[in-house]
């Protein structure tokens, strides 16, 4: 059996320490310019590009992630977002003029952001470096203190993403606390402003609720079962190409990968046969070449084991590998891929979120059945169909609810930062990336300036005459 080692805990009055230091500070970030922010992020973003080595190893130290996807996953989408966020925070921060309504004639009124204070953000294991920092980023952007508490599940990475954020900001502005599940329990005590929490629903739940103790503002970026729609119009080689890489990606340990895939009765054979090709053709055929080459481990054996009992429970009941060979091999925590037919309601991999490279699919004739069948379970985080009718896909999307959706590829939304990111109630609540990200870490505080001697309002100030209530009648009709 694998062993995996885990991050120290770091002691509750040295969290204390940090915590009330940011405190100190929250005002002194408050009053910081956009170009002062503007310099913290690129010295950052310089850092991420001169320790990318550093950073590749951490990644595989601790699940054997290849230095390409890690390239591509955990540090391209932080240069983007930053890049992003330094063009434009200028604009973000300016305050922003808004309408006045006749009745108010005389007052002009802005909205002008402000940074909610102390921020925590609670990141997962499955992209320990990107999804701890790009919060962060947006965090910083918008002028707060943070900690950052990383999953205990990679240590390595902790220890990486700790040394480098020290070269940027001292931990009054932005600390790093490693431990595990006592550790987040003890900072969600605190009286954090906000919380940004990366996770499952199950956990998402407790935190929402430690946030409610302080009244704290929450983003919660979750999961669920994400399905990909496959209908008879669909290009059956690039769907296939396009979901392999997307559920195999990071060994499915993916919240936006496809959970499951609906394929048209009269494509099934086509689309499993083209995905055995692309399995085959990108992470080898055998255990053997997928071991020695770019298919990433399993996080650790607790995870495998859960897998193992997924499969087993589907194959016990009745479902058929449609994938030939691969055997699970949990002294190393690799698990083959796995395409499964004959899925029914009973089985664990219907009802729970996978979160590993099995992939159920299924088939169908009306794409009302689809429909239906999503809309019973919670809302996903993403919903992906591959269709060349427009009709089709307008369908999907006036019919489903989702966090995101993907037509024709997979998980590609997420690289948009024009576009916000997260889900809807099970699968999230509030959105990351871009300007989206910044409101989120932001107060948009209202602003009105009565410009006039004698205010429009007071017109209407008791005691209410005859007079007063007729304007009021006439305000109310022609309003």
């Amino acid at each position: 059996m694998a062993t995996f080692l885990q991050s120290p805990n770091a002691a509750f009055s040295d969290i204390e320490t940090i915590f009330k230091a940011q405190q100190e500070q929250i005002a002194s970030l408050a009053a910081t310019t956009a170009s002062d922010r503007i310099r913290k992020l690129k010295r950052l973003a310089g850092l991420l590009w001169n320790q990318r080595t550093a950073i590749q190893e951490a990644l595989f130290a601790d699940f054997h992630k290849p230095a390409t996807e890690s390239d591509i996953i955990e540090i391209f989408p932080l240069l983007v977002e930053i890049k992003h966020t330094t063009r434009r925070l200028h604009q973000w921060m300016r305050p922003k003029a808004v309408d006045t309504p006749w009745p108010l004639l005389g007052t002009s009124s802005h909205i002008r952001y402000e940074p909610k204070g102390a921020v925590l953000i609670i990141s997962p294991w499955n992209f320990p470096f990107q999804l701890a920092m790009e919060p962060l980023i947006s965090a910083v952007a918008a002028g707060n203190a943070v900690v950052v508490k990383p999953s205990e599940f990679t240590p390595h990475t902790a220890a990486v993403m700790k040394k480098l954020l020290l070269e940027v900001f001292p931990e009054n502005e932005v600390a790093v606390v490693e431990g595990d599940a006592t550790i987040a329990q003890y900072l969600l005590s605190l009286k954090f402003d906000h919380i940004f929490f990366t996770g499952s629903p199950q956990v998402g739940k407790l935190v929402m609720k430690a946030a409610a103790e302080h009244l704290s503002s929450v983003t919660l970026e979750l999961g669920g079962k994400s399905p990909v729609i496959i209908d008879e119009s669909a290009n059956i080689e690039a769907a296939a190409r396009r979901v392999v890489a997307g559920k195999l990606s990071n060994c499915g340990q993916i919240c936006v990968a496809p959970d499951y895939a609906f394929v048209h009765e009269s494509k099934q054979a086509d689309f499993l046969t083209a995905c055995a090709k692309y399995i085959n053709t990108m992470y080898g055929a055998t255990d053997e070449a997928r071991i020695s080459g770019d298919y990433t481990r399993i996080i650790n054996n607790q995870h495998t084991s859960r897998l193992k009992a997924l499969l087993e429970d589907a194959l016990q009941k009745g479902a058929r590998s449609a994938y030939p060979g691969g055997q699970v091999q949990e002294n190393i925590n690799y698990f083959p891929p796995v395409l499964l037919t004959g899925v029914t309601s009973d089985m664990r991999v219907a009802a729970e979120e996978i979160f590993g490279p099995i992939l159920p699919v299924y088939t169908f004739s009306k794409l009302e059945e689809v429909i239906q069948y999503i809309n019973k379970k919670e809302k996903p985080l993403a919903l992906y169909i591959f269709s060349d009718s427009k009709r089709n896909v307008e369908q999907v999307l006036k019919q489903t609810s989702s966090g995101g959706v993907t037509i024709n590829d997979i998980a590609i939304h997420f690289y948009n930062y024009h576009l916000p990111f997260g889900g809807v109630n099970n699968s999230g609540i509030g959105k990351g990336h871009g300007e989206f990200a910044f409101h989120e870490f932001s107060n948009a505080k209202a602003v009105l300036r009565q410009w006039t001697p004698i205010s429009g309002a007071e017109m209407l100030y008791p005691p209410f005459t005859s007079v007063k209530k007729k304007i009021v009648s006439w305000l109310m009709k022609w309003v």
